[in-house]
């Protein structure tokens, strides 16, 4: 199994990024998929998730508004679309996979390796 997350860098303030997460070595179409995040010295904290369908979206209240999450079940890949950046929204980013979309930091089934996101005021 093997989560690949890409798409992180550094921004400044007010700035866009896509993040985008691979997948192999799992069915991928029966697994809501969801990204978290940490930030240094915090714990990791759920950012967004999308069901197996690519319906029902849901986002912490931190980013709703801001970013937006996609699948592309042909492509086996999750994306992760963050705009408006703030400098709080700095963390490395992880994806990962769960069988349900109500996805909590222990439930997650799979988990990539991060990305880091840097956002400079």
């Amino acid at each position: 199994v093997q989560l690949q997350a890409s798409g992180g860098g550094v921004v400044q303030a007010g700035g866009s990024l896509r993040l985008s997460c691979a997948a192999s070595g799992f069915t991928f179409s029966i697994y809501a998929l969801g990204w978290f995040r940490q930030a240094p010295g915090k714990e990791r904290e759920f950012v967004a998730a999308i069901s197996r369908s690519g319906g029902n979206p849901y986002y912490s209240d931190s980013v709703k508004g801001r970013f937006s999450i996609s699948r592309d079940n042909t492509m086996n890949t999750v994306y992760l679309q963050m705009n408006s950046l703030k400098p709080e929204d700095t963390a490395v980013y992880y994806c990962a996979a769960d069988r349900w979309v109500l996805m909590e930091l222990g439930t997650v089934d799979y988990w990539g390796q991060g990305t880091q996101v840097t956002v400079s005021s």
